[in-house]
């Protein structure tokens, strides 16, 4: 570069005219144009190092710059890679999150179903507790009865066993037989009055003995509520008869039962209540 400057011809001066100027020896002027040339040389040189120092800088920075972004890049990556792991795992808890939340649903709909279950029978136990109270205070209430019942026949059993006078005993009941002839309401009230009722036929061997009286009289069986349907003076129906023949045929309104044929078994007739019979009483002895 410093011989480049250094073939350059000097510049002459465009005017032409003398100068009136003293020439410079040409010695110092060669001096001179080395001393140009010189200079220029070295600013040429340090033109040179700066433009190189600039390259370096600007390829350092630029070779800077590019690992900054690699760097940044793969942090960048590395990050991306950790938050989808992370949001995979979120999602992982979420769908165990879910598969909880409908696992205790279920649960909780069984419990409920179970409650429900659990009530029903609670009602159905309570509904039959107090069925159970109520059917144990009635069996408490008939002991009582049986029991008062019992002690009763036991009193009855212990006690010596007699009639009135004017009665008769046959298996520890008394009978009475009346001597004068009544409608059938009236003889049964005559009965009430000494404590007892118009006689109940419930056994061949109590029909026998009505009948061994042989004489026509008044017993406590009746149809006067419903015709057809006989019962006797305490409201319970007639199980076993001993009709006459072709009775009872009804002739006549006739509602109430006597014995009138003393030499058969089968002696029952029905009678108009009205009639004035005779009458048999019977109660406990």
């Amino acid at each position: 570069m410093e011989e480049i400057y250094m073939n350059v011809d000097p510049v002459k001066p465009s005017n032409s005219r003398p100068s009136t100027i003293q020439t410079v020896p040409r010695r110092s002027e060669g001096s001179f144009c080395r001393a140009a040339s010189l200079v220029l040389g070295l600013l040429s040189v340090f033109l040179l190092a700066g433009l190189i120092g600039l390259g370096v800088l600007y390829h350092g920075a630029k070779h800077g710059s590019a690992v900054d972004l690699s760097i940044l890049n793969a942090n960048l990556t590395e990050e991306r890679d950790l938050l989808s792991a992370s949001l995979m795992e979120m999602t992982e808890k979420k769908d165990l999150l879910n598969a909880s939340l409908m696992e205790m649903t279920e649960t909780k709909d069984l419990l409920n179903a179970s409650f429900i279950e659990m009530t029903e029978t609670k009602d159905l136990l309570n509904s039959s507790l107090i069925m159970m109270t109520e059917a144990r205070d009635l069996l408490n209430a008939s002991l009582v009865k049986m029991t008062g019942e019992r002690d009763r026949l036991h009193a009855l059993s212990t006690r010596k066993k007699t009639c009135p006078a004017g009665w008769r005993m046959f298996s520890c009941v008394c009978y009475f037989v009346s001597t004068e002839s009544k409608p059938w309401e009236q003889a049964r009230l005559d009965c009430r009055d000494r404590g007892a009722d118009l006689v109940i036929i419930d056994s061949p061997e109590e029909q026998t003995f009505i009948s061994s009286h042989k004489t026509s009289v008044w017993i406590g069986l009746n149809d006067r509520d419903n015709e057809g349907t006989w019962k006797w003076t305490d409201g319970t129906p007639m199980t076993k008869s001993y009709w006459n023949a072709n009775q009872p045929d009804n002739w006549g309104e006739e509602d109430c039962v006597h014995i009138n044929n003393f030499e058969a078994v089968n002696n029952w007739n029905d009678l108009s209540c009205g009639s004035s019979l005779r009458w048999i009483c019977e109660e406990m002895a």
